[in-house]
């Protein structure tokens, strides 16, 4: 049994996150599926002799979502012949995440196609070295970095769909704002005629709504109804029945528009998709806090000569340097030289920690005084800092128990409001104002779209992710969303004191002279500070 997690990116709903659960939970050999809404990750536990990742990933292309698959071209020095470059493709294949590998001895390139969310550059560069082999380092490119890009690229998407559609929004809602007090009629012309308002409405229907169309289709060819298809079915139906007033106004009876109705809609529910993907791409804010711990480059004793290269290049069994003030690199073992090291980042212990030959190091802590050569053991994945951002990854990609109630609902959610706006349409339309079409139409739509936002879905797993991110910048790793459910029931609190209740470094409050030095307190802070002034002990510092 192995568990594999993939980034899907077109889910708009808990409806979305719930039909690739179901879906996948169904595919041969898949035991456990969770999908996380809010950090677009879905986690999957497959026996991989009944199913594949490729199977999985079609199923879930199948749906209608996409799945990241990342592609990269590095350059592969050191290779001599065939024999080569089929090592190294073959080391590459077996890597966990990489889906394809191609390895090109002429070009001396490998052209690789991976997952981002199992596998990073670094890592795949790494194997390379394994293998014996020279990366290219100007192919480097930091998976953190282009998550973050796309996060914001998604943003400035939603903000100037938003914008599209509010500018165009704006000439309708004056016209309804018009309408209440009764302008209206004197004002039927210029931008407030029917066909102008048919222009302005018509670009927000097929220009920023056209979304909500392609995303509803793709939920209802996957067999399900998402939060896409109420918003297509409420905003269409006031715009095409106000269509049919425009242009056969006479013929049906109906001469009122409502425009306007469709057009905000669509605006407020693309400022609730844009205010959603800021959401989203804060609650990542503290992983890549904790990523930006680490140091980025490394210095490495090679042939007696000391050289700098990046961190991700550093492999278990390289004797690396490092000075007063520098970060330690990865995890090690001093082989020579002593010093203290801070090592707060860690332990919240504010006092430096002395280590001589022998000692652990850990990476992402701060060496304070002398130059040591320590031994690397443990790096990428298997450093201690690696291994708290995966606590996390995984604390913020578990499902809390209410949000698996919460994803049950949404699941029914959306059959259950379109039967009601039906039932409205029809109650309506024969009973309580009989053959009053434009009013039916209205209070059935007013029915879909009030239903639209799906805080339902989103709101649990996002204030999980930010609970965890939270936690984990100042400290306070949490294991899972169901554990931070739990906190509500907790009637004891158990607190380490330094860096927990206190700020875990010592500061000078007051200073009493005593006998012959009674009313000279600033020649005593003076004679103290000069004794202590070449000292990095955190009292000297104070």
């Amino acid at each position: 049994m192995i568990q594999t997690r993939l980034k899907v990116t077109g889910m708009s709903c808990a409806a979305c996150s719930a039909r690739i659960e179901r879906t996948l939970g169904k595919l041969p050999g898949v035991e456990k599926v969770q999908v996380n809404l809010a950090g677009e990750i879905a986690t999957v536990d497959f026996d991989q002799t009944a199913v594949s990742t490729d199977d999985i990933i079609n199923s879930i292309e199948e749906l209608g979502f996409n799945v990241i698959q990342e592609s990269v071209d590095i350059k592969v020095r050191g290779m001599s012949c065939a024999a080569c470059s089929n090592r190294v493709e073959r080391v590459l294949n077996k890597l966990p995440g990489v889906y394809q590998a191609n390895v090109n001895l002429a070009l001396e390139n490998a052209s690789i196609k991976y997952n981002p969310a199992e596998i990073s550059q670094p890592e795949i560069r790494r194997a390379i070295i394994d293998a014996g082999f020279e990366p290219e380092m100007e192919t480097r490119q930091d998976d953190g970095d282009r998550e973050q890009r796309r996060r914001r690229e998604e943003i400035s998407r939603q903000q100037k769909l938003f914008l599209f559609s509010a500018v165009f929004s704006l000439p309708l809602v004056l016209f309804m704002v018009i309408m209440l007090v009764e302008w209206h009629d004197a004002m039927r012309w210029g931008i407030f005629h029917p066909y102008a308002q048919f222009g302005f409405a018509t670009l927000i229907q097929f220009g920023p709504g056209l979304h909500f169309y392609k995303d509803g289709w793709r939920s209802l060819k996957g067999g399900g109804a998402n939060m896409s298809v109420l918003v297509a079915l409420g905003t269409s139906a006031a715009y095409f029945y106000s269509v049919a007033a425009t242009f056969y106004g006479e013929a049906i009876g109906q001469t009122e528009v409502y425009y306007e109705t469709g057009a905000v809609i669509i605006t407020l529910v693309l400022l609730g998709k844009m205010l959603e993907s800021s959401a989203k791409g804060k609650t990542s804010e503290a992983i890549r806090k904790l990523i930006g711990l680490q140091a980025k480059t490394a210095t490495i004793l090679r042939d007696g000569q000391e050289q700098e290269i990046p961190i991700e290049d550093v492999i278990e069994g390289d004797l690396l340097v490092v000075r007063p003030g520098e970060k330690i690199p990865v995890d090690g073992i001093i082989v020579e030289g002593y010093s203290t090291v801070d090592e707060s980042m860690l332990t919240g212990e504010s006092v430096p920690v002395d280590k001589q030959q022998g000692d652990k190091v850990i990476g992402a802590t701060i060496n304070k005084l002398g130059k040591f050569t320590f031994k690397a053991t443990r790096v990428g994945r298997d450093t201690a800092l690696a291994q708290i951002i995966h606590i996390v990854e995984q604390a913020q990609g578990t499902k809390a128990p209410i949000q698996r109630l919460a994803d049950v609902i949404a699941s029914y959610f959306v059959p259950v409001v379109v039967a009601i706006a039906v039932i409205t349409f029809g109650v309506w339309y024969l009973l309580i104002q009989p053959g009053d079409l434009s009013q039916a139409v209205l209070t059935s739509t007013a029915v879909l779209v009030i239903a639209c936002p799906c805080a339902l879905g989103l709101a649990t797993p996002t204030s999980i992710m930010v609970g965890t991110g939270k936690g984990a910048e100042i400290g306070v790793l949490i294991k899972g969303g169901e554990y931070l459910e739990k906190t509500h029931k907790l009637n004891t609190i158990i607190l380490d004191k330094t860096g927990t209740i206190t700020h875990g470094k010592p500061k000078l409050i007051d200073l009493i002279a005593l006998n012959q030095f009674e009313g000279q307190e600033l020649q005593v802070l003076n004679l103290a500070a000069l004794v202590e002034k070449n000292s990095e002990h955190p009292l000297a510092k104070a």
